[in-house]
């Protein structure tokens, strides 16, 4: 259902509001390169600091941009059961094509809230859903036995965006329920998830380069392993760069030295520090990316 290359969209920000004509640039610039799907209001796109209005309008303009051209998984996920119940209505209300859901923050449910929490969601919004499992900013891991039974009792929870960075955890939930849909959360890790049976990924570098990641994807399905496994070591340190400060400040940054967006951030988040813009420069640079 969501196999390929899906986009983390980033929100371009002008003089403190939603630039959409931005944003809009930026959802064409997908579409032409063939990219799958995009994400509107994941973690990426600073979602924890959107007002409900500008959570709801992105969306909404989003879908309309697209215009079916790719699929769109809204990002609905909360630490609040009821907010995101809200934002996963609001996604089938406007014809999204799925919901991503990460797992609570800040609270720590146990593995049984974190269970009826999603089941929850999944009982009340019949739309597909993929589950967000980010351990490293979220402070709880969605275990492999709590994912394989939301899969067996929840039709609609088709995939998972796994982001724990333990192969061995993807394997053991692909081991638990062989048909999920294993989604990378990742750059980094996009070809070693597809050789153990993961379908695709959402990306945060397709904001800037999305034929370059299509491309890993789509040799790696075409059997072409020798010139999959070359394309990964070439974006390697595109990759990293990405991750050089917390995300988004690397990618807003690099979109703003590309003329994509103004690096504007919503704070907590702030402007990269001189000397990481620097060596970004300097990486982009070797990539032809910025002269």
């Amino acid at each position: 259902m969501f196999s390929g290359v899906y986009t983390a969209l980033i929100t371009p920000f002008k003089n403190g509001k939603v630039d959409f004509d931005a944003f809009s640039k930026l959802i064409e610039n997908q579409c032409e390169n063939g990219i799958d799907g995009v994400v509107p209001c994941g973690t990426t796109g600073e979602s924890p600091t959107l007002s409900y209005e500008e959570h709801e309008a992105i969306i909404e303009f989003c879908v309309k941009e697209v215009k079916g051209r790719m699929k769109v998984i809204a990002g609905a996920g909360s630490n609040s059961t009821n907010e995101a119940m809200h934002f996963t209505r609001f996604a089938k209300k406007m014809g999204c094509d799925g919901a991503l859901l990460v797992s609570p923050y800040y609270n720590k449910p146990t593995q049984k809230g974190l269970y009826l929490h999603f089941k929850t969601i999944a009982d009340t919004v019949d739309i597909p859903i993929v589950l967000y499992n980010i351990a490293g900013r979220t402070s709880v891991n969605i275990e492999p036995a709590t994912m394989a039974k939301l899969f067996e009792d929840c039709e609609n929870i088709v995939g998972v965006k796994e982001a724990s960075g333990s192969l061995d955890q993807m394997s053991s939930i692909k081991s638990l329920a062989p048909d999920i849909e294993l989604i990378s959360g990742d750059d980094a890790l996009i070809l070693p998830l597809l050789s153990i049976g993961g379908v695709g990924v959402i990306s945060v570098l397709s904001n800037i380069v999305p034929a370059e990641i299509l491309s890993l994807v789509k040799t790696f399905e075409k059997g072409s392993i020798k010139e999959a496994i070359k394309i990964h070591y070439k974006l390697l340190p595109l990759i990293k760069s990405m991750f050089i400060e917390t995300n988004p400040i690397p990618i807003k940054t690099v979109a703003s030295l590309m003329g994509i967006c103004d690096s504007s951030l919503r704070l907590p988040m702030c402007a990269m520090g001189n000397e990481n813009k620097v060596k970004i420069e300097k990486i982009l640079k070797d990539f032809s990316l910025i002269k």
